[in-house]
């Protein structure tokens, strides 16, 4: 069987509504691979509190 050590649970949060002042946070929780990928992911996600896509950011 495939060792599971490699694949780390990440939380992704918006970016744009840490500036923008509105209340609530667009939080996502998905998977990486930490020997693949060493850098912060960043992705573009819906963010229902903004009504658009915006940038979702790895925080720790």
């Amino acid at each position: 069987m495939a060792k599971k050590e490699n694949r780390v649970q990440v939380i992704l949060e918006c970016t744009e509504q840490k500036e923008s002042g509105v209340p609530g946070m667009s939080r996502y929780i998905t998977t990486k691979n930490k020997k693949n990928t060493t850098q912060r992911l960043e992705r573009k996600k819906y963010n229902p509190f903004l009504k658009k896509v915006t940038v979702h950011r790895e925080i720790k």
